[in-house]
């Protein structure tokens, strides 16, 4: 029973269909779809890089130092 209600992969016949309606289908648009598709990929990319060079920028920064006898994350200690 539960042969009948599995389903696979198509295969390359029922790809082939597929690509034929979606060619009949959006044929002329095909050419304008990839090239927004391609121009969001780019801008998709730039945006890492961009925050990717702010993250190793961030990390690269000296740390600043701190006053003698003040340690760190707490109020300066007390020296007689």
């Amino acid at each position: 029973m539960l042969d009948v209600l599995a389903i696979s992969m198509p295969g390359f016949g029922e790809w082939l269909l597929i690509a034929i309606v979606g060619l009949l289908l959006f044929g002329k648009r095909l050419p304008e779809v990839g090239r927004s598709l391609g121009r969001g990929i780019v801008e998709f990319k730039k945006g890492l890089k961009g925050v990717e060079d702010e993250v190793n920028a961030a990390g690269e920064e000296p740390r600043p130092s701190l006053p003698t006898g003040q340690r760190e994350g707490g109020p300066p200690s007390q020296n007689p």
